[in-house]
């Protein structure tokens, strides 16, 4: 089946960035950044233009460091002994991952230093945004907020178990995000129990433990309405 062929390549894919994210800090510190940098654009209130520009450097920092990742696996696993080449390999990548990073704290700088030292002058005022903008800040942020805990306590494969359950975390978070943005109380009961129906299905197939979905849910519906009670 087609579907099931995506689904099975997506796993693998993500089941790549949760090995890159679980065995390189470095790789888990830049998710920390991309997550500090996206919501301090949201703070001061870029333009969508600006903000664009710094999403593509944010993942373009990630995409190096993950590439970096595998030419170092694939080193390792042509040269097992200690080669001059496979250390000039290694070197090479890291500093592919350095020009990278590098480009992308001065494109980073040039667009929000104005912003920062307008906080200086005028003092701190939280811009406000339209509730689909919120809406994907907060499925970033969810997103972030799973591949972080999976790499420390996710077990198995990433659409086939762990802790915690992505399905779960990202349901709820659309449930809330849906909530704001259309204020109506039966679309909300409605996408409630989608949510609960999404989560159900991830117990009753025993993909996730009763813990594990909770624990989605509770993360994705914290993380996107304490978004929207920021920034809208």
């Amino acid at each position: 089946m087609p579907l099931r062929k995506w689904l099975e390549s997506a796993d693998h894919a993500i089941e790549g960035i949760l090995h890159a994210s679980k065995t390189q800090r470095h790789l888990r510190y830049h998710f920390y950044s991309a997550a500090a940098v996206l919501l301090l654009s949201y703070i001061l209130g870029v333009t969508k233009t600006e903000f664009l520009i710094l999403a593509i450097a944010v993942m373009a920092v990630l995409l190096a460091e993950m590439a970096n990742t595998s030419v170092e696996v694939l080193v390792d696993l042509l040269s097992p002994g200690q080669s001059e080449k496979a250390r000039i390999a290694k070197d090479i990548g890291a500093g592919a991952v350095l020009i990278t990073a590098f480009g992308s704290a001065v494109v980073g700088y040039v667009i929000l230093f104005p912003y920062v030292r307008r906080v200086f002058e005028q003092g701190v005022f939280i811009a406000r945004h339209l509730p689909e903008e919120i809406a994907v800040l907060s499925l970033i942020f969810v997103l972030i907020a799973v591949v972080l805990m999976k790499s420390y306590f996710g077990k198995g494969h990433p659409l086939s178990g762990g802790l915690p359950s992505g399905h779960s975390a990202i349901a709820f978070s659309i449930w809330v995000s849906v909530t704001y943005m259309t204020g109506n109380f039966l679309v909300s009961v409605l996408c409630f129990i989608l949510a609960l129906a999404i989560a159900q299905s991830r117990i009753a197939t025993r993909v996730h433990s009763m813990w594990e979905v909770v624990l989605g849910g509770l993360l994705g519906a914290t993380i996107s309405f304490l978004l929207f009670r920021i920034f809208s």
